[in-house]
């Protein structure tokens, strides 16, 4: 069992799926994860679906905003402040843009939507009642990445706003002499790697599953689109890459 009362900044705290078909995508994910979907009811006549395993919150399923009507659903990830008003000041000055300032989304939180001087977006989020409460187990988010073609710019800025370190250690897998990574507290929190040919700058989750193969066709089964075959990590193990019904990209990963 992996809980979690308290994220420290910087690290991923809470990952959204933004869809057209809330639902649809609860049926999907529920079916795939074995998440108990929980319906709230918000002011403005939407819900927020929360995806809860054993009880404790794993994942949100919004709506889509109007403005992106057109947009393929995607899976949005928030990084942990402290103070969301003090790291949103600090994002334009490091070479960033502040897409959506900092607002309080209901109950739940304090957030702002930032864009890094690379094109990745990410959120914000100042947790009050809710965050990925149960993580790193079959079901749950183990792992994020940032995809980006400037490794050197997007370390200073993630440096400069949350306070990240980085550090490249030597892999024994793919065609890369090393792999990179963001820590928080001494703790590694993501990885940095290129993005795939000509695909922006983003953010990307990873899920954890008991068997790779299995969850793939078990998701394919349910409407899914397999993107990269499973495929071994040597030392730290197997993954694939997915999109949901919808087009939402996520990956699924066993260690």
């Amino acid at each position: 069992m992996a809980v979690f009362d308290t994220y420290a900044q910087g690290t991923p705290n809470w990952v959204e799926l933004m869809t057209p078909d809330q639902r649809g995508a609860a049926e999907f994910y529920g079916a795939l994860f074995g998440w108990q979907m929980v319906e709230n009811p918000l002011e403005d006549g939407h819900v927020y679906i929360v995806g809860n395993l054993q009880g404790d919150a794993v994942a949100g399923i919004t709506f889509q905003l109007p403005e992106m009507a057109e947009h393929p659903a995607f899976w949005n990830v928030y990084l942990a402040a402290d103070d969301v008003d003090a790291v949103a000041a600090r994002v334009g000055p490091a070479g960033g843009v502040v897409e959506a300032e900092p607002f309080d989304f209901f109950d739940y939180g304090r957030t702002a939507r930032i864009q890094d001087p690379t094109g990745a977006r990410v959120s914000l989020w100042q947790p009050r009642s809710i965050r990925t409460v149960r993580a790193n187990e079959p079901g749950t988010p183990i792992w994020n990445e940032l995809l980006t073609p400037d490794l050197g710019r997007a370390s200073r800025f993630y440096a400069d706003v949350l306070g990240l370190t980085s550090q490249e250690s030597p892999v024994p897998w793919g065609d890369a002499a090393s792999y990179t990574t963001f820590s928080s507290a001494g703790r590694a929190i993501a990885g940095v790697v290129p993005p795939l040919e000509e695909a922006p700058a983003h953010w990307n989750v990873y899920f954890n599953v008991v068997d790779v193969d299995d969850a793939v066709a078990a998701a394919e089964a349910l409407g899914a689109k397999l993107i990269t075959p499973p495929y071994d990590l040597e030392g730290t193990g197997r993954t694939a890459m997915l999109a949901d019904p919808h087009g939402a990209v996520f990956g699924l990963m066993a260690s």
